[in-house]
Parts: C-alpha cells; structure tokens; sequence
C-alpha cells in the first residue's frame, strides 16, 4: 500500500514534465498573444516583451482588406514586465488580425479574432419621453401626476391615521401609582 502511495505521488510531476508543450495549455505558453473579445471591446495580452526606451511595443488590429502592420489600428502596449496589454474599443462586426510588435522591433505574434454582428455597439438614438405609467418617484415636487382623486385619497388616508394613532395613545392603560 505505502509503494502504491509513493508511486501516485511521483507520477504526477513526471506526467506534467513529460507532456509536450503543445498539450500542456496555456500556462506553459510564456510566449506569444492572447486575444480575447467582449461585445465590440478587442483586448490582447502577452507577456513576450520588454521596456525599452520607455515603451513596450505596440499592437495592431488588422481588418480583412488590411495586409501590413501599419495599416491598422494601432496601440500602444502598456502594463509591467509580468504582462502588457491592448485593447480597441468600438471595433464593427468581422474578422481581424492583432499583431504585437515589441519595441524592440521582434514580433511577439498574431491571431486572428472574430467580433459578431450582436456584439457591435447600437447606434446613439434620442432619447425617448418616460413611460405614462407606473411608479412615479422622485422628492416632493418632482412629480406632476397627482390629480384630485389621488390627493383626496391620500388625505383621507393620512388623517385616518392620525386618527387611530390618537386613539391608540389614549386607550393604553395607565400606570397604577401610588401616592
């Protein structure tokens, strides 16, 4: 039972050391970009370069009918020397390429990314009159709904209870004392 242990126990790191490093996952890709997308937002980050002379490299986001780096959207990569960073904001439906360049003119790599149709941003539209029905909030005066029925109704419900908050206080028993 105790080599059966020793045995699990050992094969776990030999297991993990002797996969390749095309199957061992994300982790073990210390190089290279990772793209990610949310809604029309594009992001990349890569871990690839270096500071020099105050900047880390720049990226590129690439659209269908773009073919070089400068020809896209680019921006700067900004971060620490664990990850930097890019993101595009506002970025149409379509398939795009990011490219990272670091400063020090060596690409870090490239990756296509698709943005969907639903994902894009709507158009800025006027702004539309609030709806004539439900709850009206606001301070007092900030509201303009309130018709005779509703203030008679609500009249008569505060002076009710006005009432039978008075007649409460009065009928509670008294304190026997003693003089």
């Amino acid at each position: 039972m105790r080599c059966i242990r020793l045995l699990f126990r050992s094969a776990a790191p030999l297991a993990a050391v002797a996969l390749p490093p095309a199957l061992a996952g994300p982790a073990a890709a210390a190089a290279g970009i990772s793209v990610s997308t949310s809604g029309a937002n594009v992001s990349v980050v890569t871990s690839a370069c270096a500071l020099n002379n105050g900047s880390w490299g720049t990226a590129s986001l690439l659209g269908a009918q773009q073919t070089s780096f400068a020809q896209g959207r680019q921006v700067a990569l900004s971060g620490t020397t664990a990850s930097q960073s890019a993101a595009w904001a506002g970025v149409a439906a379509g398939t795009y390429t990011v490219t990272v360049r670091c400063s020090n003119g060596v690409s870090a790599g490239s990756q296509a990314v698709n943005v969907s149709a639903g994902t894009t941003p709507a158009p800025a539209r006027a702004a539309t009159p609030a709806p004539s029905r439900g709850v009206a909030g606001g301070l007092g005066g900030a509201t303009h709904d309130h018709g005779t029925l509703t203030l008679g109704v609500g009249a008569a419900l505060v002076g009710s209870a006005v009432i039978a908050g008075a007649w409460f206080l009065r009928r509670r028993p008294k304190p026997y004392r003693r003089h």
